[in-house]
């Protein structure tokens, strides 16, 4: 993408941008470290690097599923280009709760736990094939009012929300663990090799 074009907040190509920087990211961290620094962690319980990507390449996982049967179930009525997200009250709540630094701790689902001991290589992998599933959704999403057509929380069922608001919170909870991988780093008594 052409950063010198100018980005709309909150839209479609935002997203896509933020996807791009989160890539750069991820790929920025990991060829920076070795394979034990990548999954030490800075205390019991506390994520590691490559746990912190393995967790959003699960989450990405399941929240584009979801977006896209949303999508592919939206009726012609949903139909028509919104290039503007606009989250609702709830929605513009919950994502000032997950953008970092965290305001509190929000404990994930058994389902998007990550693995123990992730390997670097194949968590940054996963990662960056998950970023692509939700590119296809944005992809997808471009001929839709994404704030016209609302998904369920795959993790929160009683919680829906419009397919707009869900692209936004892929992108905050991916600013949110890669600033948690960062952090990891910056721990006292982090492994210099």
């Amino acid at each position: 993408m052409d950063r010198t074009m100018q980005i709309e907040p909150n839209s479609l190509s935002a997203v896509l941008a933020d996807l791009d920087d989160s890539d750069e990211k991820a790929r920025r961290i990991v060829a920076e470290i070795s394979d034990a620094q990548a999954t030490w962690q800075p205390r019991e319980g506390a994520w590691s690097i490559a746990q912190c990507l393995d967790h959003l390449s699960r989450t990405n996982i399941v929240y584009a599923g979801a977006l896209k049967a949303a999508l592919s179930a939206a009726d012609l009525l949903a139909e028509g280009f919104k290039t503007q997200i606009k989250p609702g009250w709830l929605s513009r709540h919950f994502l000032r709760a997950i953008e970092p630094p965290p305001k509190g701790k929000i404990s994930a689902p058994k389902k998007i736990h990550p693995a123990q001991r992730p390997d670097k290589g194949k968590a940054l992998e996963s990662f960056l094939r998950s970023q692509n599933d939700v590119r296809e959704v944005v992809a997808t999403s471009a001929k839709f009012n994404v704030n016209r057509i609302r998904f369920r929380n795959p993790f929160v069922r009683s919680i829906r929300f419009t397919v707009g608001t869900g692209l936004l919170i892929i992108s905050a909870h991916d600013r949110r663990h890669l600033w948690q991988a960062e952090q990891v780093r910056r721990s006292e008594g982090f492994p210099q090799s």
